[in-house]
């Protein structure tokens, strides 16, 4: 029944976005030295949002993922530290709101059908 409502599934889709992201930056810095390493990419949360809003479902649409296009070094790996790191925080803020919305909205609905805690 919650799960049903529209506020909840963007929410957690969010959330699954973030997890998702931390693990694709995590990768790519695993691999930083690794000759010939294409980065990858995540989509953005909005382009994810558009391509689902045509009546996917969002809590089984998978993300896409991609090569990232940065400049390649000398040895054919083209990740960014910097670039990871930055995604990386930003993961965590998304994660972080997804959770916090998430709990508040359900402590509002507990308390709108008189439940505490």
């Amino acid at each position: 029944m919650i799960s049903d409502l529209s506020l909840f599934q963007v929410y957690g889709a969010m959330a699954r976005y973030a997890a998702e992201a931390q693990s694709v930056s995590a990768t790519n810095i695993a691999r930083a030295n690794e000759p010939g390493y294409k980065a990858k990419q995540i989509e953005s949360f909005d382009a994810y949002l558009a391509r689902v809003s045509g009546g996917a479902d969002p809590a089984t649409e998978g993300f896409r993922v991609t090569d990232s296009h940065n400049p390649m070094a000398p040895n054919g790996n083209n990740v960014s530290l910097e670039q990871e790191v930055f995604n990386s925080a930003e993961a965590m803020g998304q994660h972080s709101m997804a959770l916090s919305v998430y709990t508040k909205s359900m402590d509002l609905l507990r308390t709108a059908i008189g439940r505490r805690g």
